[in-house]
């Protein structure tokens, strides 16, 4: 039973990494229902709430790591300095605050939080919009203070249900910020993993979890993610915009069901 469980472990963390690197998030938005349902379902493990928020919290930290660097290795020059460094460095404090605050919520309380920022982040990708283009210099502008809040913001809800915070904070980014998608995607991953490092401190701090399935998670996600990257550069971006929003709203249907 334990190595059926090993096995399947693995196969989440793939799973969530793949779409890790492929779309600019850190995977937890589909690991997360993932790890809740799958395992219960095979019957080889049965996690609750929190447990599946700390195990997708170094799952998202491996995952966008893998993918951050892949992203490095081809070369890629569309990770924004300005975006990471404002937003990286309010939702780092977001998640820190987020992570260590989830010891005192119940598990049913972090799933109906998963919920409805799956649905929020859904309605914010359907939202039309004009997408604002570099100047001629090649220049991205964005508003400072709008970039940092909504990051500190999305940083200590993403810390709570151990999520990196891109599937909230890819669609504030396009609709908000209204940054070029391409440059959206890899900035995001990169503002995820800062994310992640204070969700992994804030977790550890809030008590014990499940190691061992968190280490097979993880070795999944060491080979998903870089292979994610590699096909996100081949595929066209308003393909990469749907999925994602066929992704979400696909795991928030089967979260809402079971919570209701």
């Amino acid at each position: 039973m334990d190595i059926l469980l090993y096995m399947v472990m693995t196969l989440l963390g793939f799973v969530g990494s793949f779409f890790s690197g492929l779309l600019g998030i850190g995977g937890a938005i589909i690991n997360y229902p993932l790890l809740l349902f799958v395992p219960s379902t095979l019957g080889v493990a049965q996690f609750t709430g929190r447990e599946v928020a700390a195990i997708s919290m170094f799952q998202v930290f491996f995952a966008s790591l893998a993918g951050l660097i892949a992203f490095r290795k081809k070369g890629e020059k569309t990770i924004h300095n300005g975006l990471v460094l404002y937003m990286g460095t309010s939702i780092l404090l977001g998640s820190l605050a987020g992570g260590f605050g989830s010891r005192f919520l119940h598990g049913d309380v972090i799933n109906i939080l998963y919920g409805v920022l799956a649905i929020i982040a859904v309605v914010l990708m359907l939202i039309p919009t004009r997408v604002k283009q570099a100047d001629p210099e090649g220049v991205i502008t964005f508003n400072k203070w709008i970039a940092a809040i909504s990051a500190f913001i999305v940083g200590i809800v993403s810390g709570v249900v151990g999520a990196g915070g891109a599937f909230i904070l890819i669609p504030i980014m396009l609709t908000v910020l209204k940054i070029p998608t391409r440059i959206t995607i890899a900035s995001s991953l990169a503002i995820v993993f800062i994310s992640a490092v204070g969700g992994v401190i804030g977790k550890i701090t809030a008590g014990p979890f499940p190691i061992i399935p968190t280490i097979f998670v993880v070795l999944g996600s060491l080979i998903g993610a870089p292979l994610g990257s590699r096909v996100s550069s081949k595929i066209n971006v308003r393909f990469l915009r749907y999925a994602l929003v066929i992704l979400i709203s696909l795991t928030a249907v089967k979260v809402w069901s079971s919570i209701l």
